[in-house]
């Protein structure tokens, strides 16, 4: 899949395509309805598949300050769509200058004279343009002038999660935000993933016998809420069983949140300076100050035989 960083860095002979557009954080369930249509469609019409995105969060610049917790840096997003068979995804630099835009301009310079766009597909809330004042109906006009067809789609799946409220981004969030992991993974599609590199901590976890990579994670993530969980710590595509802890270590009256993951039943593990991630699959417990060290350790002891436990029912699911 190519990767393209601006319009300047589409090829000069890139041909016909079809084209799809939004900010796309997580690829959850809803967006794979949208980005697996283009796909499709790409294939029926001989011409190869486009994603557009945009990079930083459009909100951030609009509202500065009011940057959401991302699901999926913008290396995962194209991981993932990479997997749904998308043939290439332009991340565009939102900026001021950008966000001024007029709809019609967008249209002209990126769908028309860069991507020669044949069809764009979008949901149907789609919005684009200064102060987001295109809309489908607007981009289905502009068609007829420049020759692209549109296609909406209805991207709203629900389900359990959210007590039935249409999958999004944002239930995403809240969902992750108050701890429930399981509920954010039937939006997804898959577990939410925490990514970071392995930094030193206070090496509390290894005195008690528990070492414990210490995440430094990237800038925006979406963290769920303080907790221990069960899930997996991924290292160079490898999934180990991990024992996940969220929060700032009330036992030791720390005050920096951290997520640090025990990988369970395996020892010797050097992490250091490495970039892995956390799958979170199950919420076992709240975080707490126990009386004494030695509670705290037979907690420990009990998490990790539960999410040993969560982890197998779920592999053997």
């Amino acid at each position: 899949m190519q990767r393209w960083r601006g319009l300047e860095d589409i090829p000069e002979d890139w041909g016909r395509s079809v084209v799809t557009i939004g900010s796309y954080d997580g690829v959850h369930r809803g967006h794979q309805l949208i980005i697996g249509r283009a796909v499709e469609r790409a294939r029926e019409l001989g011409v190869p598949s486009v994603v557009v995105t945009f990079d930083p969060h459009p909100s951030e610049v609009v509202r500065p300050g009011s940057h959401p917790p991302l699901l999926a840096p913008h290396h995962r997003r194209a991981e993932l769509m990479a997997a749904l068979g998308v043939d290439a995804v332009l991340v565009l630099p939102f900026t001021t200058e950008f966000s001024k835009l007029a709809p019609a301009d967008f249209i002209v310079k990126v769908l028309v004279d860069k991507l020669h766009a044949r069809l764009v597909i979008e949901g149907p809330n789609f919005r684009f343009g200064h102060k987001a004042a295109g809309d489908v109906a607007l981009l289905t006009e502009f068609g007829a002038t420049y020759d692209y067809g549109v296609e909406v789609i209805d991207l709203y799946v629900s389900g359990a999660a959210g007590d039935g409220e249409p999958f999004s981004s944002t239930l995403t969030r809240r969902l992750i935000a108050r701890g429930d992991v399981a509920g954010a993974a039937e939006i997804l599609g898959r577990p939410h993933r925490v990514e970071g590199i392995v930094v030193r901590g206070a090496q509390r976890g290894r005195d008690l016998g528990f070492p414990t990579a210490n995440l430094e994670t990237l800038p925006h993530t979406a963290i769920p809420a303080d907790g221990v969980y069960a899930g997996w710590l991924d290292v160079d595509g490898e999934a180990m069983p991990a024992a996940i802890s969220v929060g700032t270590n009330p036992q030791f009256d720390g005050t920096e949140r951290t997520v640090e993951a025990y990988a369970i039943d395996r020892v010797g593990l050097d992490l250091y300076g490495l970039h892995v991630s956390v799958d979170f699959l199950a919420y076992v417990r709240g975080m707490r100050k126990f009386d004494s060290v030695d509670e705290l350790l037979v907690a420990m002891a009990d998490d990790v035989k539960q999410c040993r436990e969560l982890i197998a029912a779920h592999e053997r699911g």
